[in-house]
């Protein structure tokens, strides 16, 4: 038997990376899972390959009506849930910001003073702000809130927020990713004190820099300087990220609540 057995999940983002291998580990511990995601063929395949029941939630988790038709279909089908994962996310990488985060980073690596300026919020717009605190920030309330109306009358829940240690530390490159993980940090804990008292636990991870597809797009250069400033000197991976998303799922951890745990190489 596994820990989760009988247990009813929902991971968004689950379609790839460190939302996919939470989904496995769920799974692998008797849960069963919907995978929420905006690209639908990835989570056709992880659904498939999941089995046992697990359900597709398609759409874009900032729309506040797309996903209240996921948790309805959720009570419709399931008739309850135990365990929602708020991982869904993009990231804030800016093909034009390259040529001064490469000198940046070289300057760094010298052992020099920085003398190229970033730039990074005076050059930011309103659409990307807006976009990146809309599938974070925004994605995680609507999910919460929908998950709260099914785990309240049950008087037991267990929400797993996906935030980073760029909400701790800060990521010079990454104020909107930054800040938006920041308000998960601050949404965590306010939601843990609401519903402290009914048998539903409010968690967050906070990863470092982990080896996923997501970070792809950054160059190998900028690569090279995160891993510097790693004390482990390497990124790390989604499996050194599953007993963290394990323990929080885990009905026997009940006393844990408002807490934000961030597996990151000692980074922060």
């Amino acid at each position: 038997m596994g820990c989760l057995d009988g247990h009813r999940a929902v991971v968004t983002g689950g379609a790839s990376g460190l939302g996919l291998g939470i989904a496995r580990a769920y799974a692998d511990e008797g849960a069963r899972v919907a995978i929420a995601d905006l690209d639908k063929d990835a989570a056709e395949a992880a659904v498939r390959e999941l089995g046992g029941g697990s359900l597709l939630l398609e759409g874009d988790v900032s729309d506040p009506r797309t996903v209240r038709g996921w948790f309805e279909r959720i009570e419709r089908e399931w008739g309850s849930l135990e365990i929602l994962v708020n991982n869904a996310g993009i990231i804030e990488y800016r093909k034009e910001l390259e040529p001064r985060i490469q000198a940046i980073t070289q300057e760094v690596l010298s052992g020099g003073p920085q003398k190229t300026a970033l730039d990074a919020v005076s050059t930011l717009s309103d659409e990307d702000w807006s976009r990146m605190l809309g599938v974070h920030l925004d994605g995680t309330f609507y999910c919460t809130r929908e998950a709260l109306r099914i785990m309240t009358p049950a008087r037991y829940g267990r929400i797993v927020n996906m935030a980073s240690v760029a909400a701790t530390m800060g990521i010079g490159a990454a104020p909107a990713y930054s800040a938006a993980k920041g308000g998960i940090i601050s949404l965590t804990r306010a939601v843990a004190r609401e519903v402290v008292g009914l048998g539903i636990t409010v968690n967050a991870i906070a990863p470092g820099f982990i080896d996923t597809p997501f970070l792809e797009p950054i160059d190998d250069l900028v690569r090279l300087g995160f891993t510097a400033q790693i004390p482990m000197r390497r990124f790390g991976t989604v499996e050194e990220i599953i007993p963290t998303a394990l323990l929080l799922a885990d009905p026997a951890n009940g006393y844990m609540t408002g807490q934000v745990i961030s597996p990151n190489g000692g980074i922060f």
